[in-house]
């Protein structure tokens, strides 16, 4: 099978206002695939497009080679999603939740008792739900997406509320989920996420993925804006770089400075210091991330 989801040209309006206008996504199999935009560009739209939820206006997609429609049930059984605010049950305990949901898809307690340990509720199963965090919530309702140990997992905004804490649960959790050889085709707006848990990532403004790829390709895109150095005193090193021109800044590391060059101009950086008697102790370029890469590329129009 090529591409796990597919879109060409997808397009979703209500009335005169266009939700998703034109979308081209290409989804491999296997990893962690971020869908990254700001509120309102089309995500949760998209998503529900692909599942089914609502009709498309135009363009086409598919989802484990089936286009959404009519024969969509065939491949259901290999998807797990998660949109929007998962559905459950406050005044049942975590397990029986699940197992109703098991029940009804015909799931027995060995999966819910194997999912529930797999999201790290183990302990946690037999409490009723009400008495569960935010994040012990989301855990949950990503136990009740894998319940059916699908080959594909859609999660809207997985993270959304959560404290850093449970971020870092939830992502080590979706990374975990994409190393076993699923695909998790995870939405958010905190690019800071996408980047730590993702193999690939599509950015998206005005229901139009502006650029896709590999998270480094992406980031690639991005243009360093300096040098970062570890010197023994940056105080006198500044000074030394200001009498050449230079600016050079400290950042939150005590030893570290942001000079202000480009980012290969490492030798030229390192005779200027030396000049002074100072030596770099280490020397890296002033690494782009991913919402350096989202600021510049959203700052232009997006497609037609």
């Amino acid at each position: 099978m090529g591409a796990v989801i597919e879109a060409e040209g997808l397009r979703k309006t209500y009335g005169g206002k266009v939700a998703v206008g034109g979308l081209d996504l290409s989804v491999p199999e296997g990893g962690v695939f971020g869908f990254l935009g700001p509120n309102g560009s089309g995500k949760t739209t998209t998503i529900r497009m692909l599942l089914g939820l609502v009709r498309a206006s135009g363009g086409r997609a598919s989802v484990l080679g089936v286009a959404p429609g009519p024969q969509l049930h065939r491949v259901m059984p290999r998807i797990g999603s998660i949109v929007e605010s998962p559905a459950l049950f406050p005044h049942l305990s975590g397990r029986r939740n699940l197992e109703v949901l098991g029940r009804i898809q015909g799931i027995g307690p060995d999966a819910v008792t194997a999912v529930l340990t797999r999201v790290g509720l183990g302990d946690r199963g037999d409490d009723r739900v009400a008495k569960y965090s935010l994040g012990m919530k989301q855990r949950l309702a990503l136990a009740a997406a894998l319940l059916k140990d699908p080959a594909l997992l859609i999660l809207d905004e997985p993270a959304n509320g959560l404290d850093p804490q449970g971020m870092k649960e939830l992502r080590d959790l979706i990374v975990s989920l994409g190393r076993d050889g699923r695909t998790v085709f995870v939405s958010s707006h905190l690019l800071s996420e996408i980047q730590l848990m993702c193999d690939r990532v599509a950015i998206v403004q005005g229901g139009v993925a502006i650029t896709q790829g590999t998270v480094a390709g992406v980031l690639a895109l991005g243009r360093p804006t300096g040098l970062l150095v570890r010197v023994a005193d940056p105080d006198r090193a500044i000074s030394a770089l200001g009498a050449e021109g230079v600016g050079a800044q400290r950042t939150g590391d005590p030893d570290q400075l942001r000079v202000d060059l480009p980012h290969d101009a490492g030798a030229r950086l390192n005779e200027l210091l030396a000049r002074s008697g100072i030596y770099l102790s280490e020397l890296t370029a002033d690494e782009v991330d991913l919402e350096t890469v989202f600021l510049e590329l959203t700052r232009r129009d997006p497609k037609p």
